[in-house]
């Protein structure tokens, strides 16, 4: 009878063991195993490729679309829209529990077809179409100028369209305490966007002092103030520097003097036509001239420009950035052939 109970014993503790030993399964400091990354790119030009991952082992995965921007993907599977044609790198990274990781990348090659969200030819003559155009008025003195000479107004005198063209005219003239006249247009409250190429054509104005902008701000500037809302100046030229064309951004630690900005210099900038182009994705933010790049900043969640912007144009006269005055200056005119916007 002991011997019986003995053996009873023995066999119970050889199978605790055994069971205590017995594969990995329960165990969570275990690699992943067998990664596998699966692409099937939309053959309609949406931009979008679903993405499946699968490992064993693996509790979560990673993604890095090869275009700057990542992903924390539980499942595995996840549908990504490219902002823009091109030939990308995908990295999963798979996890497990104990925080151990496997890697795998594939190569996906995608076609992006753009969509015109916004447009103006400046086709109809007369004033500007009020439908996608309002006005800044005054000369910004409760904020929003930089020590400019101009007074904004909205009328024929200082904006109009005609045969095709935009025209936004400087005058030298005495007009509400103010010694020149001039015109700001904007699209906040009418049309804003997040991500996507503007171009514009224009041929822009010379003489001391004149200072033409196409550029953007952050539509919540009201909410947060300027430069926490971002700003993106696709094209500024002065007349005391001419055909130097500027790309700049402003945000918060590189703003005013200090602002993320390059310049290319062009030929007749105020007697030919040329093409300013702004490049936004989550990923970049570039600029062109006539298609040649001259100015990129890498985009990041920690910059303002993850959020909806409206257009401005404008023409200034002196202040900060266009210097001098010359005197002699006594009408100038930046004209825009068209502006569009493209997602």
């Amino acid at each position: 009878m002991l011997r019986n109970i003995a053996f009873i014993a023995i066999v119970t503790v050889l199978s605790s063991l055994s069971c205590k030993k017995g594969g990995n399964t329960g165990n969570t400091d275990v690699a992943p195993t067998n990664l596998t990354l699966n692409a099937v790119v939309s053959t309609d030009n949406s931009g979008n490729v679903e993405f499946t991952a699968a490992a064993t082992n693996a509790t979560t995965y990673e993604f890095g679309y090869g275009n700057g921007v990542f992903a924390l993907v539980p499942s595995g599977k996840v549908t990504y829209k490219y902002p823009a044609t091109g030939t990308y790198t995908v990295t999963v990274v798979a996890k497990s529990a104990s925080g151990k990781t496997i890697s795998k990348s594939i190569q996906v090659t995608v076609a992006v077809g753009l969509s015109l969200i916004f447009s103006d030819e400046f086709n109809t003559n007369g004033a500007p179409d009020g439908s996608k155009w309002g006005y800044d008025l005054g000369n910004g003195t409760d904020g929003w100028g930089n020590q400019e000479k101009q007074y904004y107004t909205n009328r024929s005198d200082n904006v109009i369209v005609q045969n095709g063209v935009l025209r936004i005219m400087l005058k030298k003239e005495n007009y509400s305490g103010f010694n020149y006249t001039s015109a700001r247009l904007l699209t906040a409250n009418k049309f804003s966007f997040k991500y996507g190429i503007v171009e514009a054509r224009a041929k822009l104005p010379s003489g001391g002092g004149t200072w033409p902008a196409i550029w953007s701000l952050g539509a919540n500037i009201n909410a947060v103030g300027w430069p926490s809302c971002g700003e993106i100046d696709i094209m500024e030229h002065k007349g005391n520097d001419l055909n130097r064309i500027f790309g700049t951004l402003h945000y918060p630690g590189r703003s005013g003097g200090s602002a993320d900005g390059s310049s290319r210099i062009i030929s007749n900038a105020s007697t030919e036509f040329h093409i300013y182009k702004l490049e936004w994705t989550a990923a970049a933010i570039k600029i062109y001239v006539d298609d040649v790049l001259f100015h990129t900043v890498a985009n990041t969640t920690s910059l303002p420009f993850n959020n909806n912007f409206f257009l401005i144009m404008n023409v200034a006269m002196g202040g900060t950035f266009g210097g001098a005055v010359d005197a002699n200056v006594t009408e100038a005119a930046m004209e825009v052939d068209y502006i569009r916007v493209y997602q």
